[in-house]
């Protein structure tokens, strides 16, 4: 089953889907690509989209404001490699 019935704010129904049926959906077409999707979860989706956002230039607030994320700091785990080779000594040979 895809979607669960959740209460909104204001306590209205909303339709949503669960964390496991993202899950199965990335492993899926993980495997459809044709690769393992063992090394992909639902959470992959939320790390890669944090670290292309970061890597373009996207405000931290407004990432945190999509992701949801309350801490600066829990950001900055999922963005970190997209600086990795931002001002790098050797950028020029990589």
């Amino acid at each position: 089953m895809f979607r669960q019935r959740t209460a909104a704010k204001g306590g209205k129904a909303r339709e949503g889907m669960t964390d496991r049926a993202v899950a199965n959906i990335v492993k899926a077409r993980a495997q459809t690509a044709g690769l393992d999707p063992a090394l992909f979860s639902g959470h992959s989706l939320r790390s890669g989209f944090l670290t292309s956002e970061a890597g373009a230039g996207a405000s931290t607030f407004k990432m945190m404001e999509v992701s949801r994320h309350k801490q600066i700091q829990t950001l900055a785990g999922y963005v970190r490699q997209a600086d990795q080779f931002k001002q790098h000594a050797g950028a020029a040979f990589m």
